[in-house]
């Protein structure tokens, strides 16, 4: 089975708006999946990446792609801390 996986989208984490909790909750939960599913191919599967605004795919580096949705994975983990953090600060003044 060849598993296509999503490329990140250039408004995570950047844009006018900061995205909500419930948002970024979301989005952290679809990535953990990202990074279970490409954990879990056997090595010699091939992962296609989807260009950006399109329904074209093209081949890509299982490794390549696992790490990158580590590290997407680890900022919206971040960013999440940093709201809640925020909220706690609030609550307390």
């Amino acid at each position: 089975m060849e598993v296509p996986a999503r490329e990140s989208r250039p408004e995570d984490g950047a844009g006018p708006a900061a995205p909500g909790r419930g948002d970024l909750s979301s989005r952290i939960k679809e990535q953990k999946i990202v990074v279970d599913e490409l954990s879990n191919l056997k090595k010699n599967r091939k992962v296609y990446r989807q260009q950006q605004n399109s329904n074209i795919f093209f081949l890509a580096d299982r490794t390549e792609m696992l790490s990158e949705s580590k590290n997407i994975l680890d900022e919206l983990k971040k960013e999440y801390q940093e709201i809640e953090n925020s909220e706690k600060t609030k609550i307390k003044k």
